[in-house]
């Protein structure tokens, strides 16, 4: 008969995820002193990596956990409106932790409610993660942790979601490691960067990375970066896509729930023209890092990849965009005309 560890791996396979692990809670153990490399190497991050240290105190926060399973979701199967690829992050886009109607969020809650139905207590944070993923993910053998610090895996490259879910069981079901580390002279997602964030290998600065800036930053038109930022509005995948190691991994054999039907409202003159309550409806529960107190961030954005991509069909969005009830938006398209 099968121990319990292989079985909750193989129904979790079932379940569609692209692979699985267990490892017991003291592997978590290392992980402070890691982010406390990444503070020194990232001078100027400590507020945004310091938040991350609660993940590595989950003995406090959960004493009774022993340990936990790590399931990996690949998402690189969806067809992505063409428009928005380079625009907003494709993870965003086929975003697995928020939309309750795609099978992989449903397949999330299903197995939680298998490991309960086993007698365990769990506790998952869907949403945001319940400690650092891509550390326990490497520590189940699941795949390997790359220069532009995602975790890729063979088969689905760096488009994985990583899920984890505490237990009170003690187990452990480690995975052989699979994938060459990369080639000590490939740089392609540093030079890439287009923030020069991703600095040398293995280190990121959050606080001038892309994707935190169209999400935290609502004046970033009047500085060095908004010309940085190029197209994009919510995300980046620059690193990504640069990488050798992504060739070929995405393709568009399904369609994810929605999400065409969402392209069509989301390019630039809609996004800039569309009233705040509409753009709330729209975007707010999907794409969470912005707030709905700051949905306006989305409007400044899209005037952003406007301006840094000029066109004459963007001339009367943007002057509408003079008499947007937000100041902010105001400012950005009065900066913007003062200019072309």
């Amino acid at each position: 008969m099968e121990n319990q560890e292989a079985l909750i791996v193989q129904k979790a396979i079932e379940y569609g995820y692209e692979s699985c692990g267990i490892i017991k809670i003291d592997e978590i153990s290392g992980l402070a002193e890691a982010m406390n490399e990444r503070i020194e190497k990232a001078p100027g991050n400590e507020e945004m990596y310091g938040r991350l240290l609660s993940f590595a105190a989950l003995a406090e926060r959960y004493p009774w956990a022993k340990s936990i399973v790590v399931c990996l979701v690949s998402f690189c199967k969806y067809a992505i409106p063409e428009h928005l690829d380079g625009a907003i992050g494709k993870n965003y886009l086929v975003d697995v932790r928020s939309s309750e109607v795609c099978k992989e969020y449903n397949a999330s809650v299903d197995f939680e409610s298998y490991l309960k139905s086993l007698g365990m207590e769990v506790a998952t944070d869907r949403r945001m993660g319940i400690t650092s993923m891509r550390w326990v993910a490497e520590k189940a053998g699941l795949g390997v942790m790359r220069k532009n610090n995602f975790f890729y895996t063979e088969k689905s490259g760096s488009w994985i979601h990583i899920e984890a879910f505490l237990t009170d069981r003690e187990m452990e079901y480690k995975q052989e490691p699979v994938g060459e580390p990369c080639p000590k002279g490939c740089d392609r997602c540093i030079s890439a960067c287009p923030t020069k964030s991703l600095s040398e290998p293995f280190t990121m600065s959050p606080a001038t990375c892309v994707s935190p800036l169209t999400v935290r930053r609502s004046d970033l038109i009047h500085t060095p970066y908004g010309k940085m930022l190029g197209q994009w509005i919510y995300g980046c995948d620059v690193c990504q896509d640069a990488c050798p190691h992504n060739a070929n991994k995405w393709t568009t054999a399904e369609k994810f729930p929605g999400l065409a039907q969402l392209g069509k409202a989301l390019t630039l003159e809609k996004i800039v023209l569309m009233d705040e309550e509409h753009l709330i409806n729209l975007v707010a529960d999907k794409f969470f890092y912005i707030n709905r107190e700051n949905i306006w961030y989305w409007k400044v954005n899209a005037l952003n990849a406007m301006y840094n991509n000029y066109d004459e069909k963007y001339a009367d969005t943007i002057k509408a965009a003079l008499n947007d009830p937000n100041e902010n938006v105001r400012k950005t398209a009065k900066f913007i005309m003062e200019r072309i």
